[in-house]
């Protein structure tokens, strides 16, 4: 049978249905330009995002594939294009989110001598993906896209990015689907071993002060049954690191709250007092353990992952649980005996109800006539059903978000984590309302980050995109603030933001707006705001020196957390 010759640029289209790919967020520009003009005539079948600029499009693809559970994609221009993306690529790889970017290169045989907008996308890439590809024939395309999508959703997810040549785009070839689903020397699912579960789930079983570390992994590893019946079955505890959150519902009895530096007083100060610690699908990543050398001493240590490199990478572990989590975790779990813990569980609430009277209450429900971060994000969540998705920026608007947003369904927190990028909110929102249209996606930002990616109203307005935008405006640049108040002498240096008018910014994006300043105004506002079909943008001016605790100082230990002044 013969196949007619199609362009490279058309290939690599037709290799992202292969893919079932649904939407590319991108940028065009010169080298990108057969691709966009082969996209012309398949409107109809893939949707192109016009971002405003290229990290945009990148933290979009981070959304999208973060809420959806499926690869987000990008499509952008050579040299100053692709480099627009390294922060969204490296933000990606170390959140394990399955992104692929596809940059447009310069001519095969212009490589390497400096072309306009000729960048080494190798060299700048490798370091921050699973992996890249420079493609300079046309017959390369179906094989690296395929190869790309594989390395990408598989095993521990991550980005990869693929290099395409004119040479590749305008060439001729006779156009062939591949489907990959192996590729040799890459084991994306290491062999369970039968004989480390039966040690661990010999460990549980003894335990009297058993706690589960729950990670993003089992979001990752769609095992979020399998952690619930293994937790209740065993009558364990579990803290969740800031990208676990949404895994267990907020009002599960066995949900004891975040880990980690802002995290909650309970999970903290237990963690240092549990006979058996259980970490699931998570890395012992700094924010969550502080300092090492104090780190869950008294404690054997099971370690569930995928990804061999992480064992005893930062943590050393008695017994190291290797495979996929929705597998590993059910066979741990038919060799647990039903058990209960209920002194062990009681100490954590006693030492919930401190923190809520030291904190939460202060927060939720200040004295003082100013607004806080903390009860505009507890009454958004109210107000919607505690069943929206969160998207934060980065700062103290992140932390108040995941400490008092609560989650009903999973994948409900999109934030960055491992790389803390301000200007991921908004973009990532956008991404996360394509992934998840019929949900309420609500972003909770800083002025401070906000400012760094707002060009991306311009992508809302043209998308026409039911996105809600909460402005936590303290006319600071907060968690450095809050740093240099505890640990530099208050010595505020280059903190302070001196601001433009939100609202009247929105409106210039066709987004209808509103400032709330004073508590008697808040509800009624974010009513409107819910109730307004398509985006809003609330802005909401909060107490300007507002704190996040309870706080674990950086090199400290999390037993030695703080719960204020």
């Amino acid at each position: 049978m013969t196949t007619s010759k199609i362009k490279g640029a058309e290939a690599v289209l037709l290799s992202l249905l292969e893919e079932k790919v649904e939407y590319i967020f991108g940028y065009p520009g010169g080298q990108a330009i057969p691709i966009y003009n082969a996209l012309y005539d398949y409107k109809d079948r893939l949707q192109h995002i016009l971002v405003r600029h290229e990290q945009g499009a990148a933290h979009a693809a981070e959304g999208y594939a973060r809420v959806s559970g499926k690869v987000g994609v990008c499509l952008v221009t050579s040299g100053p294009g692709v480099t627009n993306t390294i922060t969204g690529i490296a933000d990606a790889m170390l959140d394990s989110t399955p992104i692929v970017v596809i940059a447009g290169q310069v001519p095969a045989h212009l490589l390497g001598t400096d072309a306009f907008q000729e960048v080494d996308v190798m060299g700048v890439t490798l370091p921050v993906t699973k992996w890249s590809y420079q493609i300079r024939t046309p017959e390369e395309i179906p094989w690296a896209v395929a190869q790309a999508f594989y390395i990408a959703s598989t095993g521990r997810p991550g980005p990869v990015v693929l290099d395409v040549t004119r040479t590749a785009q305008i060439g001729d070839m006779e156009y062939k689907p591949v489907k990959i689903n192996h590729i040799r020397s890459y084991i994306p699912k290491p062999d369970m071993e039968p004989e480390q579960v039966a040690i661990a789930a010999e460990l549980i079983n003894q335990a009297k002060k058993p706690f589960a570390l729950i990670g993003q992994g089992v979001i990752l590893g769609n095992a979020e049954a399998e952690l619930l019946d293994f937790l209740k079955k065993a009558d364990i505890p579990a803290g969740s690191t800031l990208l676990g959150l949404s895994a267990l519902p907020s009002d599960n009895p066995l949900n004891t709250g975040m880990l980690g530096m802002h995290g909650n007083y309970a999970p903290n100060v237990k963690t240092n007092e549990c006979d058996v610690l259980i970490a699931i699908g998570m890395r012992f990543d700094d924010r969550v353990t502080g300092n090492l050398q104090t780190y869950a001493r008294q404690a054997k240590i099971i370690h569930l992952d995928i990804d061999p490199a992480e064992i005893n990478k930062n943590v050393k572990v008695d017994v190291a649980v290797l495979g996929d989590v929705k597998e590993t975790l059910p066979a741990i779990t038919s060799l647990l005996r039903e058990n209960h813990h209920t002194e062990w569980i009681e100490e954590f609430r006693e030492l919930y109800k401190k923190e809520e009277e030291k904190v939460i209450r202060k927060e939720l429900y200040p004295a003082s006539e100013k607004l806080t971060m903390g009860e505009v994000v507890n009454k958004v969540s109210e107000a919607t059903g505690h069943k929206a998705v969160l998207v934060t920026d980065v700062g103290q608007n992140q932390m108040m978000g995941a400490r008092y947003f609560r989650y009903s369904r999973t994948r409900s927190v999109i934030t960055s984590g491992g790389a803390g990028t301000m200007g991921f909110g908004l973009p990532a929102a956008i991404g996360a309302k394509f992934g998840a249209p019929d949900r309420t996606v609500c972003l909770f930002t800083g002025d401070g980050g906000l400012q760094m990616t707002i060009q991306e109203l311009g992508t809302i307005m043209q998308s026409n995109l039911d996105v809600k935008i909460i402005v936590l405006n303290n006319e600071y640049l907060g968690m450095v603030r809050q740093w240099q108040e505890l640990f530099w002498s208050e010595r505020y240096s280059e903190v302070m933001m001196k601001n433009p008018d939100f609202v009247k910014i929105a409106e210039a994006y066709n987004i209808p707006a509103r400032q709330v300043k004073e508590r008697a105004g808040l509800d009624e506002a974010i009513a409107e705001m819910l109730n307004t079909k398509g985006a809003y943008l609330l802005e909401v001016m909060v107490e300007k020196k507002g704190m996040v605790y309870p706080m674990v100082p950086a090199g400290a230990s999390i037993s030695d957390i703080l719960l204020g002044d």
